[in-house]
């Protein structure tokens, strides 16, 4: 009898199971190629999940497709979060968890969950006893401390101040004072068409001494992070950012 090659199964090609999970998926900040934000192990995750929940339908079925051209969007159910979605809507959109599938959620950009509705999905997840998975990706309030040269280990994120010219003058000066006093950096973030009336706001309400850093279009061909006193912020001004998201971060 002749020996032969005991042959093995080609197990390479066959993806490993996907744990059920709720899965937050991070989204380029904006036109930054996908491989310079992105590890490959989120596309990994991504060509595997048939459910999404997202913050708007059309511009997570362009992502996905930048992710893989391949994949077919066909095949897939959106769920979408918008801005007023309520608990129960939220505790629907988790059934396919609670089967045994997997999900996705996917936000407009950067990490999902942080500063959008998606916080809300992960609470109703967690409180169920759920598997919550984040992946790796952008996120511009963490980029933006990175690169302010402000205090890393304490700060505080505070999302939109008041539009009231007034009250946002006040909050300013509340936020300033909360970093003298607690050695802490305060970010804060505007609709890009109101970032100049925002700088100009800063400038006349906080103290000349205190650092204020602009972080703009991060990881995209525009982007700008520059730190400066209040003083110097005043002589030298601040480039067009009318339609580049920015978030703005003061210290002492």
């Amino acid at each position: 009898m002749s020996d032969s090659p005991i042959s093995t199964p080609n197990t390479e090609s066959v993806p490993t199971p996907l744990a059920p999970a709720l899965y937050l998926i991070p989204v380029t900040l904006g036109n930054t190629p996908i491989d310079q934000v992105l590890p490959a192990h989120n596309a990994d995750i991504i060509r595997r999940i048939r459910h999404f929940v997202v913050e708007e339908i059309r511009t997570a079925r362009r992502f996905l497709k930048q992710v893989d051209r391949n994949i077919n969007i066909d095949d897939l159910t959106f769920y979408p979060m918008g801005k007023h979605a309520d608990k129960a809507t939220f505790s629907a959109y988790l059934k396919p968890l609670r089967n045994g599938e997997a999900v996705g959620v996917i936000s407009e950009a950067g990490c999902p969950a942080v500063a959008d509705p998606g916080a809300d999905l992960v609470a109703i997840a967690q409180g169920e006893g759920l598997k919550v998975v984040p992946l790796v990706g952008p996120s511009s309030i963490l980029l933006a401390v990175m690169g302010s040269g402000f205090n890393g280990q304490s700060f505080a994120f505070h999302g939109y101040l008041p539009i009231d010219g007034g009250q946002r003058m006040k909050r300013l000066k509340q936020l300033e004072a909360r970093s003298i006093a607690e050695d802490q950096t305060q970010l804060f973030i505007e609709t890009p068409y109101r970032n100049a009336k925002l700088f100009a706001d800063i400038c006349s309400a906080c103290n000349p001494t205190t650092r204020l850093c602009v972080a703009a279009g991060l990881t995209t061909e525009q982007e700008y992070i520059r730190t400066q006193s209040i003083k110097r912020w005043k002589q030298t001004g601040l480039p067009d950012l009318g339609k580049i998201p920015a978030i703005f971060l003061i210290y002492k």
